[in-house]
């Protein structure tokens, strides 16, 4: 079956396709991800006010980014955030945004509103009786936040945020479209340049499945411990 394969075509690519399109991959999924976290704790507390008008506007923003699939709005921001700067700052012509920051600002934003949920959930964990024993000790509502109620919502999401950035990990190979040298896109490359796509797209699929596997091994024991502790 794998007679008329030249796998020596890994051999001589490997350096290319690690250093320059892994290590891209993981680049963008390491930026995003803690982008992401942080806007999406932001989205958390948002959704969760007190305030209806901001927790509508939240809730609202995040549901309709999560309606769209990831490709559209990576399309989006890439051909129209150059028009809207260009509308928003009077310029005569697009503003230059480049193909990375607009995946990074992309997978901020789309991933943000994942995290969002499952942070809501992290804080809605807490009791309400830390939250009312807080405030007895004079705490404000930030200052009972950062000390109380995030420290332990991440303790409690811990699990399920390592397992939406390996999701994230994942979808960060959509950035190919935009022929970023991502892995699947340097891979793309090399198996057009040596006519070997079987072979290459073979190997890319078996890289992903490694990682993604042995990263979902690595959270069933995180919660596995975190579940003991708790």
């Amino acid at each position: 079956m794998f007679d008329n394969f030249d796998f020596d075509v890994i051999e001589r690519s490997w350096e290319y396709l690690f250093y320059t399109g892994m290590a891209f991959t993981l680049q963008l999924t390491l930026y995003a991800m803690v982008g992401g976290i942080f806007l999406g704790t932001l989205l958390a507390i948002a959704r969760l006010s007190s305030v209806k008008l901001m927790s509508a506007t939240a809730g609202a923003f995040v549901n309709l980014i999560r309606a769209l699939p990831l490709i559209l709005v990576i399309f989006w921001f890439y051909f129209l955030v150059p028009y809207i700067g260009q509308w928003l700052t009077g310029s005569s012509r697009p503003i230059k945004v480049g193909a990375f920051a607009s995946c990074l600002i992309t997978f901020i934003i789309f991933e943000a509103c994942y995290y969002c949920e499952i942070m809501r959930a992290g804080i809605q964990s807490i009791s309400r009786g830390q939250v009312s024993a807080g405030y007895a000790l004079g705490l404000n509502y930030w200052q009972l936040m950062a000390h109380v109620v995030l420290p332990q919502a991440f303790r409690n999401m811990l699990p399920l945020l390592l397992t939406q950035t390996i999701i994230l990990f994942q979808d960060v190979s959509l950035v190919y479209v935009l022929s970023m040298p991502d892995f699947l896109g340097a891979a793309s490359k090399v198996a057009r340049r040596d006519s070997r796509l079987v072979e290459m797209y073979l190997f890319v699929a078996v890289v992903y499945f490694i990682m993604a596997y042995t990263l979902s091994c690595g959270v069933k024991y995180l919660q596995s411990k975190t579940a003991v502790i708790r």
